[in-house]
């Protein structure tokens, strides 16, 4: 049944409702029964799940109040926004009048709701979870995945209640929640070792609990780079011992002049280190899934039409996409990214200096609602500090601009489970969501000082407060229509009339067409001779590579951004 017809259209009164309201108390009191808690959080219209009570006064209080706004997945009773919306699945009542669920309920705004608490607790449900390692492996993992299903049903000890996989995968969670240390880990599986029956299948450390639960994973590409930012140790230069630029070192040593082994793995750990996790497999494994690749159709054959901006799907860049590339868009399947890229303390303290920059993309395919959702979203890269990359960040993304140009021009044969057909798939990124300084790294514009406006440029009005020793930016008057009362005011801002104009549209790519730039951080003499002071362009963006980002709306500002 339809949970919005019984909870919001229905009188509290009514056989129906009252019905459905035992059903959820039902399933609230197992919720509170496998968590331990000792009362339920009422979502009743006056409460909204901030108060708690037991389950006769949650009843009594459902009856006289109703249920909250748009609670019609019970996120905070037990279940999951990720599950729900992948699952048509709804609360059946025994009656007549009531219709089947049906597929329209995934533009239902309950999924609206933001909260993820549930994202940190533990799902065992290790039959679901197996199925569909299952469903996704090739037959050169088989082998691999047989001895999962063995540990699967493998007791810890003989005896025992407990399975292998499900007592590891347990503890494991149990780790995650409270932030142990792998070393505190270690020791709390060496003191339940020893504590269970000597026949016990426990493992002895983390890295055997890690291996136990994940025998297959997706590809992960260490790949040295410059200690400088030059260059990545790749293609023609994977088995250079030094920087083809500024010379240094690969590796951490003491003393450069040691010998070096001509095999690259043999002669220490890396002098600076770029993680890049594929993006191709992943997709693939996302299609081979049937419930995800059915999602990944939404936005074309879910999604309501009506003029109204509810998804990115809705805006015209993806309109402008469609038009100039009709192949790319009569494809629904074809993957329209949007990439995020910004620094982060790893290590909590935010009086370090340490910056390590991951670089994520998002999946505009999706429904709104779990476009942003963790479970979706792909971290491509992750930059190593201790310094962040800024300008030569491009150094970097190199990698991964290499698989979206594959992915754009042939494109790559996947498997549709949902379809139950290969296709070639293709993907672009639409857009760039960052702050403003990640911004000036990505697209290559100043953005400090008295341009720093890349809308405007040179154009920018700018003024120095002497006082407070900072620069403001003031003329946004002129972005409004001719005639309009603000213009004419002048106590209210700078004294004066704004009778200027809009700056006009410019093409973004003819201001870093010909610059030439060298990346890398090298003496202060070598970057003073690479780089005139006097441009406020530093470089070409290596997203002008992509053959389609000319053609994407940008026309004032190379990347989208927020901040």
């Amino acid at each position: 049944m339809d949970r919005d017809y019984w909870m919001y259209k229905t009188s509290h009164t009514s056989n129906i409702y009252i019905e459905g309201v035992r059903s959820f108390i039902k399933a609230a009191e197992a919720n509170r029964v496998n968590k331990g808690n000792r009362l339920i959080c009422c979502p009743c219209e006056q409460c909204k799940n901030f108060q708690s009570y037991n389950a006769e006064d949650i009843e009594f209080h459902l009856l006289q109040n109703g249920f909250m706004p748009r609670y019609t997945c019970w996120s905070r009773h037990g279940e999951s926004l990720l599950d729900w919306s992948t699952s048509s699945t709804r609360l059946h009542i025994n009656d007549d009048h009531l219709n089947e669920p049906n597929d329209d309920d995934y533009n239902n705004d309950s999924y609206l709701d933001d909260d993820d608490d549930h994202l940190n607790e533990p799902n065992d449900n290790l039959s679901e979870m197996l199925h569909d390692i299952e469903t996704n492996m090739g037959d050169a993992e088989q082998e691999k995945l047989q001895h999962l299903f063995e540990d699967e049903k493998k007791p810890l000890y003989t005896g025992s209640k407990f399975m292998k996989l499900d007592a590891v995968l347990k503890l494991v969670n149990l780790k995650s929640k409270n932030g142990w240390s792998d070393k505190s880990f270690t020791s709390l599986l060496v003191i339940l070792h020893d504590m269970l029956p000597e026949d016990n299948e426990l493992p002895i450390s983390t890295y055997q609990a890690k291996k136990l639960m994940c025998p297959m994973g997706l590809e992960v590409e260490r790949i040295h780079a410059c200690p400088n930012d030059c260059m990545l140790y790749r293609k023609e230069y994977a088995n250079e011992h030094k920087c083809v630029f500024c010379k240094a070192s690969r590796y951490k040593r003491k003393k450069e002049s040691d010998e070096v082994d001509d095999d690259v793995t043999k002669n220490g750990p890396p002098a600076k280190m770029l993680w890049y996790l594929p993006i191709i497999p992943r997709l693939k494994r996302l299609f081979s899934n049937e419930k995800e690749a059915k999602l990944l159709r939404w936005h074309s054959e879910k999604r309501v039409s009506d003029g109204k901006l509810r998804h990115f799907a809705d805006s015209p860049q993806w309109r402008n996409i469609d038009s100039k590339y009709p192949e790319f868009g009569r494809e629904m399947r074809n993957i329209r990214f949007g990439l995020s890229s910004d620094g982060i303390n790893p290590f909590g303290n935010m009086s370090s200096r340490h910056s390590t920059w991951p670089v994520l993309l998002c999946i505009y395919n999706l429904p709104p609602w779990l476009c942003m959702k963790r479970k979706y979203i792909m971290m491509s890269l992750l930059i190593q500090g201790p310094r962040q990359p800024g300008n030569d960040i491009d150094v970097y993304l190199s990698p991964l601009i290499d698989d979206l140009k594959t992915l754009w021009s042939s494109g790559v044969n996947v498997y549709d489970a949902y379809k139950k057909e290969h296709f070639q798939l293709r993907a672009m990124v639409m857009c760039t969501i960052s702050d403003f300084p990640a911004y000036g790294n990505l697209s290559g514009y100043t953005t400090k000082g008295k341009k720093a406006c890349p809308v405007c440029e040179d154009e920018t009005k700018s003024v120095w407060l002497k006082n407070c020793k900072k620069t403001v930016y003031m003329g946004h008057r002129r972005f409004l229509p001719k005639g309009h009362n603000f213009r004419q005011k002048t106590v209210e801002f700078d004294g004066s009339i704004e009778e200027g104009t809009m700056r006009a549209r410019f093409n973004a790519f003819s201001r870093v067409e010909n610059l030439n730039t060298t990346l890398g951080k090298r003496t202060r003499v070598d970057k003073g001779a690479r780089v005139d002071k006097g441009l406020i362009w530093k470089k070409r963006s290596i997203f002008w590579d992509l053959p389609y980002w000319r053609d994407l709306n940008l026309d004032r500002l190379i990347i989208r951004y927020s901040g």
